[in-house]
């Protein structure tokens, strides 16, 4: 609808999105103005809205409609002793503009209806013009302006029948029949723009939902996205600075004997082939969207030991102080995040403090949680910077809040470092 927005469209997103199709109807049977704010791209840019083939037969219609009601006024006015030859006349020239305006109506409602008022209360023969475009009004525009321009019209009907009184119908009569229908015209008016609204509303509602679906499937594929950066850090990361450790000692000792060459060379093969079940472990699990479905099982408490006995054998000096009595009674998903920030401190220990002792503390019991300490002193002399993305205490930050539990993390006063971490255990 033109000039004021009678149920304007929200606007959709650009961008790397498609915005959704707005109407995909036959344009043919809908008005123009409601084809406009259905789909806003149907009308050019700076231009108003073409009519459709529907506009052209409905604008016609209302002409042929004018025409009609001033072609019966016309005898009517004629027949009149109360209207002068001259003034019946102007009258009949009057209401003929008033038909042809009516072709104005779809491009400027308010300024037609305003014009009709004066008309009307001086034509007879603009009458069916003038009732025309007080529906237009009452279509195109909020109720302010036709209560205006419609109050107007029938303040003005009972002064246009005292001036000039119909011959054949009573004055009381008259001025009831014609306020009824003017009520009546403006009651259509207001239906049609009502009816109008609503089709824009449920459009924009159906568009809305449609882009907020699609924000929420990104957002699912983000989400994914983290989840697998996050489950590669947290599982390769261990892997392959055990292969590093390994290949520096291989590289460091070239004269090493064959038996420790070899030694160190399985380690090497079997970490890469551990690394590659990982990964492939971490696919499964996104994929099923549930860790249970993999058909490897998921690290527990009680794979600590092999954890820390993997740190050893890479010549770390880790001790780990396990202080809960029943590994297996500690729910999966516990035991799985305790697993994970256990491996991430050692991983952590090994790349920015080698050669150190690790200590890895884990207690707890039933009711009061389960928490988890990995310290390590500071290192011995200066420490080549080594490459990473600083993620993975964020990473395990986000584990233990969506256990439940919580995390810390920083420098002891000794000028180690301490990652520790209570978990709920109920």
């Amino acid at each position: 609808m033109s000039g004021d927005n009678a149920g304007q469209a929200s606007p959709v997103l650009t961008g790397e999105t498609q915005t959704p199709a707005l109407f995909t109807g036959r344009r043919w049977f809908v008005p123009s103005a409601l084809l406009h704010e259905l789909d806003p791209d149907a009308a050019r840019a700076g231009r108003r809205p073409r009519r459709t083939a529907r506009d052209w037969v409905v604008d016609f219609s209302c002409f042929v409609l004018a025409v009609l009601v001033g072609a019966a006024a016309i005898e009517a006015l004629n027949d009149n002793p109360h209207v002068p030859e001259g003034l019946a006349v102007v009258d009949q020239l009057t209401g003929a503009l008033a038909c042809a305006a009516v072709w104005l109506r779809r491009r400027w409602p308010l300024g037609l209806a305003v014009a009709m008022t004066p008309v009307t209360f001086i034509s007879d023969t603009a009458g069916g013009a003038g009732l025309i475009a007080l529906f237009t009004l009452a279509v195109h525009r909020p109720f302010r302006y036709v209560a205006w321009v419609g109050g107007i019209n029938a303040a003005l009907t009972p002064l246009y029948y005292w001036f000039r009184p119909d011959a054949d119908i009573p004055y009381l009569l008259s001025v009831v029949f014609v306020i009824l229908l003017t009520v009546a015209i403006v009651g259509w008016g207001m239906f049609v723009r009502a009816k109008r609204q609503l089709m824009v509303s449920l459009r924009d509602r159906a568009r809305r939902a449609e882009t907020e679906a699609r924000l929420r499937a990104e957002q699912a594929q983000r989400l994914a996205r983290e989840a697998i950066a996050r489950e590669m850090h947290d599982v390769l990361a261990h892997r392959l600075t055990l292969l590093s450790v390994h290949a520096g000692a291989l590289e460091f000792r070239p004269d090493a004997p064959p038996a420790e060459t070899a030694r160190a060379a399985g380690v090497i093969r079997e970490s890469a082939h551990e690394a590659l079940q990982d990964l492939r472990e971490i696919i499964g699990v996104l994929r099923a969207g549930e860790p249970d479905d993999t058909g490897r099982p998921q690290p527990t408490l009680a794979g600590l030991d092999t954890l820390v006995a993997e740190s050893r054998e890479a010549g770390m000096k880790v001790t780990l102080d396990n202080r809960v009595d029943d590994a297996a009674a500690v729910p999966s998903s516990v035991g799985r995040t305790a697993y994970r920030i256990t491996q991430e401190g050692l991983t952590n220990a090994r790349k920015h403090a080698p050669g150190t002792e690790v200590t890895v503390s884990v207690t707890g019991a039933p009711g009061d949680g389960l928490t988890v300490s990995v310290h390590n002193p500071p290192p011995e002399g200066e420490v080549p910077p080594v490459p990473g993305s600083g993620q993975g205490l964020i990473g395990l930050t986000e584990r233990a809040t969506l256990a439940g539990g919580r995390l810390e993390h920083g420098h002891t006063p000794e000028g180690g470092f301490q990652v520790r971490a209570w978990l709920p255990w109920g």
